[in-house]
C-alpha cells in the first residue's frame, strides 16, 4: 500500500509570495502526491501571499503569532495529522519551510527510501542553492563530541560525488521525511533549539530510540537561503556564508542548540559540571571569536549562556524526551556506537584549514614588492640619514629639551603614571590621567632596562619609520613603485614632522608616525575587522598623542558612518578605544568641571617656542605646511630664504591636477580631509589653552598639519597615477621626482640643525632625573617622597610645584595642572609656604611641609629670575633650623627637611574602586582592539580576495589592452571607449549588440580626431562622442567592475609600445 504522506508546510509573515507558490506549486507537482497538506502561517503574510495559500488546497490552515518558531509551528500543525495506522508503517511527515521547492521526484525518491529499508524512520533529501542548482547546500550533519554542529557537505559543486552519501548522524530539517509512528514517538521537533540543529537533534534522538538516518542524495531540494530560512524573523539575519561568519542572531540560534543538546544528551551526573562550565567556555569562546574576527558572536555567546542557564525547565523536558522514546522503542542505544558517525578533531581541522573544493574568492590582490619595488631601498637610505643627522643621540642616555623630559625607570611606575588616582605632580591632584601617559607606558614598556631610552630609540629611527609609513599609506594609492618611493619621501621629509623632531614634540612625532597607517587601516576597516581593529587602536594613540585632532577626527568618522554602504559595524567601532581612553578626562574636565576646551590641550611639557600665529603670514605658511615663521630654518640659513615656500608648489599642483582626472570621488574625499586637518591647524594657532608659568602657550599646529599633508600627498598621488591627459601622463614620472627633490631641499635647514646647533633645534642631552642626584636617589626607594621645587621669576614672582618620586617624567605630565584657570585649594597652601620660605621673618613653614610628606625644598635657577629674590630666599632658607643645606646642585639649591617625613596621603577607597573599574573597563576594551587587529590565517585570505588601491576610478575601474589584442576578449561585457580626456567608461553599460551596431550613427564619429601615428591592431567600439576625442594609440580603455567600492585598476602598458622596460620603476607591479 502506498505510503500516505502528510506534509506541514510554515510560512512566515514576510516570506517572498514568489517562494510561495514556488512551492506550493512544486508540491502539485510531486510524482508521489502529498495526500494532505497542512499550512501553518505565522503572522499576517502579503495579500499575494495569502491568496497562493488559499489556492494551495491545503487540508487546514493553521494562523501563529509572528514570532512562532519553526519548531513550535511544526508542533501546531501536528494536531491534524490523522490517527496512526499500523496498517500503514510507510505513512509519513513531511517538514517544509516556505522557501524549499522540491523537484518533482523528490517525494517519491524519499518514500522509496522509507519503503525500501524498513530500518530507516529518517530521511533526508539534498539541499541545493535555488539560484545556483548545481550547488549543494548541505548534504548531511554531524557534531563534534562537544556537540558543534558540522555540516558534512555544503558550499560544493555537485557533480555526483556525494551520492553514494546515505548513512549521516542527521541532517537538515528542510524536506525531512519522518514516519509518522516515529514522530509521535520522539515528540516532534524539541522548540528548546531557538531554530538551529531541528534536524540534527530530531536524527539524534531517533538513532538513541534505535531508529536508523538515510540521505537521499537523489532527491534535491532548492532552498533560498543556506541557513536562515527556518528561523524565527526575529533570528533570521543576513545571508553570510559567504564571508563565513555568521550574524549575532544566526549565532545566538546555533550556540543555544549547542548549549542546549549538550545538557540534554549528558548523563545525568555529568549535567552540572556541564552547566558550571558554561561561562568559562563563554570567556574562551568570546576571546576566539575576537581572534576569529567575529565580533557579533561575542554578544551571541553571552546571550545564549544566560539562556540556557537559567532554562532548567527546557533542559528537563528534552531529557525526558529521549528517555521517553528509548522506553517506546524499548531501545536505547548507547553514544559509543554513534562515534564513528561523529567528526573527530582532526577531521574537523582537515576541513577548517585543508583545501576542500569549495569556491573561494579570486585572488585580486598581488604582492607589495617592498624589497624589488624600491621600498626597501627607500627606508634604508631614510635610516643612514637618520643615523646621520641625529649621530649625537647615539651616546645620549636620555633626551631632554622642548617637550622633553625623562620617562619613570620602572615599569611600575610608568603604568601609574596612566592609571586613574594621584598625579605625580602637585598637593592634592587626584584624578584621571592623560591618555597620552598610557602612550608613553606602551612606549617605555618596550625598553623595560631603561624607559627613557626608548625615546631615544624613536629619534633616531623617526626618518626609517616615517619613510615606511609613507610607503604603506601609498600602496593605497598607487600600484607603481616610483609614486610609492615618492610618497615615502615627502611623507618622511614633511617639514612639520622634522620641526617637531628638533624641537622636542613627541606627541606631534608620534602623530605623524602613526597617520600613515591609521590611512592604510581605516580605509579597508569597513570590509575587514582586523583593519577595524588596528585602526580603533591608531586612533587612541594619535587623539591621545594630539588631542586637538579629536574634533576633526570625529567629523571624519560621521561622514564614513554616513556613507558606508557595509560594515557599518566595524566602522561604527573605531572610536571605541578613543571614547574608553578618554571617558574619564571627558567626565572630570568637561561634564563635571565645565572646562571643553582644556580636553583639547597638548599633553606633556608644556614650553614657548616658536609657531607661527593667526596673522596672515603665519597662516599663508601654514597652508604650505610650515608651523614655524622661519620657513624651515630658510630665512635664517640663507638671506632669500622667504622664499622657501615655493618649494611646496609641485606638491601643491600636483594635488590640484587631480580635480581633472576624473577621480572625484577619492579626490573630494581627499580634499575634505585635508579642509578638516588645515582648519584644526588654524584654529590651534589661536587657542591658548595652557601656560608655561606666567606665559600663555598656543596649541600646536603641527599635528593637523600632517593631516593636511597626508590629504595632500594622496591626492598628489591620485594624480600622478593616472592622469587623463597623455602629456600629463608623459611627465607624470618627472613631475613626482621633482615633487621629492623640492621636499628634500626644503627639509636641509632642519636636518643639518642638529648637527650643526642652529635652525631652531631644541633637543639636547637629557639627564635621567630633573632633580638632583641627592634627590633622585632618594625619591627611587620612597616615590610618594616630594620636593617643593621653587623657580624665582622676577623681585616679586616666583612659581612653585610638588615632584613626587625621583623626577618629573614625561608621562607624570598632567594637563590638569597646566590648563588649570583657577587655584586649588592644594595651589594655594603651596604658594603659601613657597612665600613663608623665601621670606625672611616668616613663619616657619617646614612643619607643614614635613606633615604632607614634602621632605626637600629646591631653589632652581631661572634664565630670567631676579637675582635679589634668589639671594633673598637661600639668605632666608638657610636661616631656618628645621632645614638642612645640601648645598648647590646642578638643578639649583637643596635643603632636606628636617624630623620626622609623614608619608604621602593615600586615595580613599572610592577612588580607589574607581580607578580599578576605569583600568579594567579600558583593558577590556584594548584587548578586544588587539585581538581584532591581529591577523589570522582567515583574514589574510579574505584579505587577498579584495583590491589594494582605493576607490580612484569613478563608475569603474580602467585598464590597457596591448595594441593589437580585442578588448572585447579581455571584457566582453564591458564597453570598451576611447579616451577623450577621461578613460573611464561605466561599468555597469552592457556592450553593444547588433542593434546597437546598426543604430549607431558614423557621422557622430570622427575618424580625424584620431591620432594620424597610432599603432593599428587596437580594437575600439565606436561610440558617439560629443566632444573631439584625443586617441591614446598604446591604451584602449577597458572597464572593470569594480568590488565593494574599491577598485584596483593597474595601466598594464606594453613596453614595446611604450618604449620603456619591464622593470620600469614607474610601471605598475600588482
Amino acid at each position: 500500500m502506498p505510503a500516505r504522506v502528510h506534509a506541514l508546510l510554515v510560512v512566515r509573515s514576510d516570506a517572498d509570495p514568489w517562494h510561495v507558490e514556488r512551492t506550493l506549486s512544486a508540491l502539485a507537482a510531486q510524482e508521489h502526491p502529498v495526500a494532505a497538506l497542512t499550512i501553518v502561517v505565522c503572522g499576517t503574510p502579503s495579500t499575494q501571499t495569502q491568496e497562493h495559500i488559499a489556492a494551495s488546497g491545503a487540508e487546514g490552515i493553521i494562523a501563529a503569532a509572528r514570532h512562532t518558531s519553526f519548531a513550535q509551528a511544526l508542533r501546531l500543525a501536528s494536531h491534524r495529522l490523522p490517527a496512526p495506522n499500523a496498517e500503514r508503517p510507510d505513512d509519513a511527515v513531511w517538514l517544509l519551510p516556505h522557501d524549499a521547492a522540491p523537484e518533482p521526484d523528490a517525494l517519491r525518491r524519499l518514500v522509496g527510501a522509507l519503503e525500501t529499508n524498513s530500518s530507516a524512520t529518517v530521511v533526508a533529501p539534498k539541499l541545493v542553492e535555488r539560484t545556483d542548482p548545481d550547488r549543494i547546500v548541505s548534504l548531511g550533519v554531524t557534531m563534534t563530541t562537544l556537540g558543534r554542529a558540522v555540516q558534512l557537505v555544503d558550499g560544493y559543486l555537485d557533480q555526483g560525488q556525494y551520492d553514494h552519501v546515505e548513512d549521516a548522524l542527521g541532517a537538515d530539517i528542510r524536506g525531512m521525511l519522518v514516519r509518522r509512528t516515529t514522530w509521535d514517538t520522539l515528540g516532534g521537533v524539541d522548540p528548546a533549539l531557538a531554530g538551529a540543529d531541528e534536524g540534527l537533534d530530531l536524527a539524534v534522538r531517533a538513532r538513541l530510540a534505535g531508529d536508523r538516518v538515510t540521505l537521499v542524495p537523489d532527491a534535491r531540494l532548492a532552498v533560498s537561503s543556506p541557513i536562515t530560512a527556518r528561523l524565527t524573523p526575529r533570528t533570521s539575519g543576513r545571508n553570510t556564508a559567504a564571508s563565513g561568519t555568521p550574524d549575532a542572531p544566526t549565532a545566538y540560534a546555533a550556540r543555544t542548540a549547542q548549549l542546549q543538546r549538550r545538557l540534554a544528551y549528558a548523563p545525568a551526573l555529568a549535567v552540572p559540571l556541564h552547566w558550571l562550565s558554561i561561562p568559562f567556555l563563554a570567556v574562551f569562546r568570546s576571546i576566539m571569536g575576537l581572534i576569529r574576527k567575529a565580533p557579533a558572536s561575542v554578544l551571541a555567546e553571552w546571550a545564549a549562556a544566560a539562556t540556557v542557564m537559567v532554562r532548567w525547565g527546557a533542559i528537563a523536558r528534552s531529557r525526558s524526551r529521549i528517555r521517553s522514546a528509548s522506553r517506546t522503542t524499548g531501545v536505547r542505544i548507547p553514544w559509543s556506537l554513534l562515534a564513528p558517525l561523529r567528526i573527530t578533531r582532526g577531521q574537523l581541522h582537515h576541513r577548517l584549514d585543508g583545501p576542500d573544493g569549495r569556491q573561494e574568492p579570486p585572488a585580486t590582490r598581488g604582492e607589495l614588492h617592498f624589497f624589488t619595488g624600491g621600498g626597501a631601498w627607500t627606508v634604508l637610505a631614510a635610516l643612514v640619514a637618520g643615523f646621520v643627522v641625529f649621530v649625537p643621540l647615539l651616546t645620549w642616555p636620555s633626551l631632554g629639551g622642548g617637550g622633553l623630559l625623562p620617562l619613570r625607570d620602572s615599569l611600575t611606575g610608568l603604568w601609574n603614571d596612566a592609571a586613574y588616582g594621584r598625579r605625580a605632580l602637585g598637593l592634592d591632584t587626584v584624578g584621571a590621567a592623560d591618555p597620552f601617559a598610557a602612550v608613553m607606558a606602551v612606549f617605555g614598556s618596550t625598553t623595560p632596562w631603561n624607559p627613557s631610552q626608548a625615546i631615544v630609540i624613536l629619534w633616531l629611527l623617526a626618518l626609517p619609520l616615517a619613510a615606511l609609513g609613507g610607503w604603506f599609506a601609498s600602496t593605497r594609492l598607487s600600484a607603481r613603485p616610483g609614486l610609492r618611493i615618492t610618497g615615502a619621501v615627502v611623507w618622511a621629509l614633511a617639514p612639520m614632522f622634522l620641526i617637531a623632531l628638533v624641537q622636542g614634540r613627541p606627541g606631534a612625532v608620534l602623530v605623524h608616525l602613526l597617520l600613515p597607517w591609521l590611512f592604510y587601516t581605516a580605509t579597508a576597516a569597513r570590509r575587514s575587522w582586523a583593519s577595524a581593529g588596528a585602526a580603533s587602536i591608531l586612533t587612541a594613540a594619535i587623539v591621545a598623542c594630539s588631542p586637538s585632532l579629536l574634533p576633526a577626527l570625529l567629523v571624519t568618522w560621521l561622514v564614513a558612518l554616513l556613507f558606508s554602504a557595509g560594515g557599518i559595524g566595524r566602522v561604527f567601532w573605531l572610536p571605541i578605544p578613543t571614547l574608553a581612553l578618554f571617558a574619564p578626562v571627558i567626565w572630570e574636565r568637561g561634564l563635571r568641571d565645565g572646562d571643553w576646551w582644556g580636553i583639547l590641550a597638548d599633553p606633556g611639557v608644556v614650553f614657548a617656542a616658536a609657531q607661527n600665529g593667526t596673522d596672515v603670514l603665519g597662516r599663508a605658511l601654514l597652508v604650505a605646511g610650515l608651523p614655524t615663521p622661519d620657513l624651515g630654518g630658510w630665512s635664517t640659513l640663507l638671506p632669500f630664504g622667504n622664499w622657501a615656500w615655493v618649494l611646496v608648489l609641485p606638491l601643491g599642483l600636483a594635488a590640484v591636477a587631480a580635480f581633472y582626472t576624473g577621480r572625484l570621488r577619492a579626490t573630494l574625499a581627499l580634499v575634505g580631509l585635508f579642509v578638516l586637518g588645515m582648519g584644526t591647524a588654524m584654529g590651534a594657532a589661536m587657542i591658548t589653552v595652557q601656560s608655561n608659568g606666567p606665559v600663555d602657550v598656543a596649541l600646536w599646529p603641527g599635528s593637523a598639519l600632517s593631516v593636511a599633508w597626508l590629504a595632500v600627498m594622496a591626492t598628489a598621488l591620485i594624480a600622478l597615477n593616472a592622469p587623463a591627459h597623455r602629456r600629463v601622463r608623459a611627465v607624470a614620472p618627472t613631475w613626482a621626482t621633482v615633487i621629492a627633490l623640492c621636499i628634500a631641499v626644503l627639509a636641509v635647514p632642519v636636518l643639518i640643525a642638529p648637527v650643526a646647533g642652529q635652525g631652531g633645534a631644541l633637543i639636547r642631552n637629557g639627564p635621567t632625573t630633573t632633580l638632583p642626584a641627592y634627590v633622585a636617589a632618594a625619591g627611587q626607594s620612597d616615590p610618594d617622597l616630594g620636593t617643593l621645587v621653587i623657580t624665582p621669576l622676577t623681585d616679586d614672582e616666583l612659581t612653585v610645584r610638588l615632584v613626587w618620586g625621583s623626577s618629573e617624567t614625561l608621562g607624570g605630565a598632567s594637563t590638569i595642572l597646566t590648563t588649570r584657570t583657577v587655584a586649588s585649594a592644594g595651589d594655594e597652601e603651596l604658594a603659601a609656604i613657597a612665600t613663608d620660605l623665601v621670606s625672611p621673618g616668616a613663619a616657619d613653614p617646614t612643619p607643614r611641609l614635613a606633615s604632607i610628606g614634602v621632605g626637600f625644598v629646591l631653589l632652581a635657577p631661572s634664565e630670567s629670575a631676579s637675582a635679589e629674590l634668589e639671594l633673598q630666599g637661600k639668605a632666608a632658607m638657610n636661616a631656618r633650623a628645621s632645614l638642612e643645606s645640601v648645598g648647590d646642585t646642578s638643578r639649583g639649591s637643596l635643603w632636606r627637611v628636617q624630623g620626622d617625613i609623614a608619608p604621602r596621603a593615600n586615595v580613599t577607597s572610592a577612588v580607589a574602586g574607581l580607578a580599578g573599574t576605569i583600568g579594567i573597563i579600558q583593558l577590556v576594551v584594548f584587548a578586544i582592539a588587539v585581538l581584532l587587529a591581529v591577523p589570522t590565517l582567515a583574514s589574510r585570505r579574505a584579505a587577498r580576495g579584495h583590491p589594494r588601491l582605493l576607490d580612484t576610478r569613478p563608475a569603474g575601474a580602467t585598464f590597457i589592452v596591448r595594441p593589437g589584442v580585442d578588448a572585447r576578449s579581455v571584457a566582453p561585457d564591458a564597453v570598451v571607449g576611447v579616451d577623450a580626456g577621461v578613460d573611464e567608461v561605466d561599468a555597469a553599460t552592457p556592450a553593444p549588440d547588433a542593434t546597437d551596431a546598426a543604430a549607431f550613427d558614423p557621422a557622430a564619429f570622427d575618424p580625424a580626431a584620431f591620432d594620424p601615428e597610432a599603432e593599428p591592431g587596437a580594437t575600439i567600439e565606436p561610440v558617439p562622442l560629443e566632444e573631439e576625442p584625443e586617441f591614446i594609440a598604446e591604451q584602449a580603455s577597458v572597464v572593470l567592475a569594480p568590488r565593494d567600492g574599491i577598485a584596483e585598476a593597474e595601466d598594464l602598458v606594453d613596453p614595446e609600445a611604450s618604449g620603456g622596460d619591464r622593470d620600469d620603476p614607474w610601471e605598475d607591479q600588482q
